[in-house]
């Protein structure tokens, strides 16, 4: 007889030397049932679940599977008692077709008959409602089709409780309601879903129940239909924090980076950005959503300086103030023009309108010198390196979507990773060490940085500090454009909104902001415009705030030949 219990944990704790992932947590996941996993970063949820799924085992407790005591120490272990874990990052054969990858690691008397896979795979696809071909190559699939061989690979050999990591990160909307259409399937086929995941929304449309865990232990399990979001949040950081993005109306917005014409490829020949044109304004913020591997990151390392270019130009517009421009040098109708949107007064500082104004009123002021223009220089940055940017006084910061392979230096402390900014303005040779522990401090004190001190390696830090580490340098730099690839992935709620806010406060300050983001429900909440982004093309700029979430996701998978223009 089945236990009504699939799978239970009782005073599981376990170390990293002094480090304590968790401690004694006592949980249980029901058959039929699908069961959210809460916490911030570093409480425990992901080493929790890896000594479910066999990559860890617990220094003390037990598990227990159908109401029997049960020693899991390897990912056959796990297997061997219908355990599966579909991870973030997949692991796939690209040369390899669907059915292949299914049957990767299991051993079946007497060979493999592929005609047979194919079938077994093409019953489950058509059981749970997957759409998958198993003759189809790995690298010639979608993100959503690759998750669907995962899946498919778990359920092939047999499990029935699926534990899945931030399973719609790099789903557009309609794969993401397709994906849950297919795990209530599976939970009315008796299985039993762990579904670890940082989009409240998510949980409180799917789960039945929601585990809370915080500081590596488990605080709470509720019923999803008797919670709310504010709850949630309170039970996850342990104090009421408020869950509203501000968004504020752009002011001033000028063009302060114009991109066109942009043509990229990678080191394989294949072209990843074609002909993609846009412009970000200077005190707004600039969304780019699109699935994962549609040209994004490209886009970004290009105007950064860390990607060739094929073609296209990439400008960025320097705004220089209190520069007079005489009457005799420009021509009535040239000032008239320059007037009518840099032109001010030298007393009052006020912009001046000339609409209207005699032309020898106009020589007049100009002559006397009580007029002054702002002229904005032009500057290419293409083909130009990042440091090379930085000296033609380019104020430009990247948060890339690789953290420690490309922002920070794992090994190293937080002070010395402040120095990657300014290590050449050391004075004869030395450097400078007192302002980057300085700087540091700072960092760690106004974005509560959870770390023992500025000498702690990065490497070290939760996602969510590392993450609060690297755009506190980023802004200490003072831009005029700031980018920032997915800088909240796989961060709790709490350091999330920390980065929001961050980003809301450099536009403030008149900074165009470029975020990519792909979570469409924070897009709409805090960008001012979002662009689509769809295999390499520009497929539509929107105004986030008449957008729908239903309209990105069209634009984010529809054909781009109709939408290779602005819309805003």
């Amino acid at each position: 007889m089945e236990h009504s219990i699939a799978i239970e944990l009782k005073g599981i704790t376990k170390r990293f030397g002094q480090t304590v992932a968790n401690r004694n947590v006592d949980l249980d996941v029901r058959r039929g049932e699908i069961l959210a996993i809460l916490g911030e970063n570093g409480s425990g949820k992901t080493t929790l679940m890896n000594m479910i799924a066999g990559i860890y085992y617990p220094d003390e407790g037990k598990i227990f599977f159908n109401g029997k005591e049960v020693i899991i120490r390897s990912p056959h272990d796990a297997f061997e008692h219908k355990i599966g874990m579909i991870h973030q990052h997949f692991k796939l054969v690209d040369l390899f077709t669907a059915a292949e990858n299914v049957i990767l690691g299991v051993h079946e008397k007497g060979g493999y008959d592929l005609k047979s896979v194919n079938e077994r795979v093409s019953q489950i696809a058509q059981k749970y409602g997957f759409h998958i071909d198993p003759k189809k190559k790995i690298y010639d699939m979608s993100v959503s089709e690759k998750q669907t061989v995962e899946i498919i690979k778990v359920l092939y050999r047999g499990a029935d409780i699926l534990i899945l990591d931030e399973p719609t990160a790099v789903l557009t909307p309609k794969e993401s309601d397709q994906l849950f259409d297919v795990l209530q399937r599976m939970k009315e086929d008796g299985k039993s879903i762990i579904l670890i995941t940082h989009k409240m929304n998510e949980v409180l449309a799917v789960s039945d129940r929601v585990a809370v865990l915080r500081k590596g232990e488990h605080v709470a399990t509720v019923n999803t239909k008797e919670t709310n979001q504010s709850e949630l949040t309170e039970l996850m950081v342990g104090k009421k924090i408020s869950l509203n993005i501000e968004r504020t109306m752009p002011i001033e917005t000028k063009k302060r980076l114009i991109v066109k014409g942009l043509k990229v490829s990678n080191i394989d020949g294949r072209k990843v950005l074609d002909d993609v044109s846009f412009h970000a304004n200077g005190g707004e913020i600039l969304g780019i959503a699109g699935i994962a591997g549609s040209g994004q990151r490209e886009l970004l390392e290009a105007i950064s300086g860390l990607q060739k270019i094929d073609e296209g130009e990439i400008t960025f517009i320097n705004p220089k103030k209190n520069k007079p421009v005489t009457f005799f040098h420009k021509s009535l109708q040239t000032v008239k023009d320059l007037a009518a949107q840099n032109a001010f007064h030298t007393e009052s500082g006020h912009p001046v309108s000339f609409e209207g104004m005699p032309s020898k009123q106009i020589k007049k002021w100009v002559e006397a010198g009580e007029i002054l223009f702002n002229e904005d220089e032009i500057i290419n940055l293409r083909d130009k390196t990042p440091l090379q940017i930085r000296e033609l006084g380019v104020r430009l910061s990247f948060v890339p979507e690789d953290r420690l392979g490309m922002g920070l230096v794992g090994s190293m402390g937080i002070a010395d990773n402040m120095m990657l900014r300014s290590y050449r303005k050391g004075k004869a040779g030395f450097l400078d060490r007192r302002r980057p522990r300085q700087l540091a401090d700072e960092i760690i004190k106004r974005l509560q940085v959870s770390t023992p001190g500025s000498s702690t390696p990065v490497r070290r830090l939760s996602g969510g500090n590392v993450q609060k580490v690297l755009v506190g340098r980023e802004i200490a730099f003072s831009p005029k454009v700031f980018m920032a690839a997915y800088p909240v992935r796989g961060l709790d709620i709490n350091s999330s909104y920390t980065i929001y806010e961050l980003l809301n406060q450099q536009k403030k300050n008149g900074v165009a902001v470029i975020f990519v983001g792909e979570d469409l429900d924070v897009l709409l909440e805090l960008c001012d415009r979002i662009m689509v982004i769809n295999s390499g093309k520009i497929s539509g700029v929107v105004d986030a705030r008449n957008a729908t979430k239903e309209q990105l996701g069209m634009m984010m998978t529809k054909s781009t030949e109709d939408h290779a223009k602005e819309m805003v």
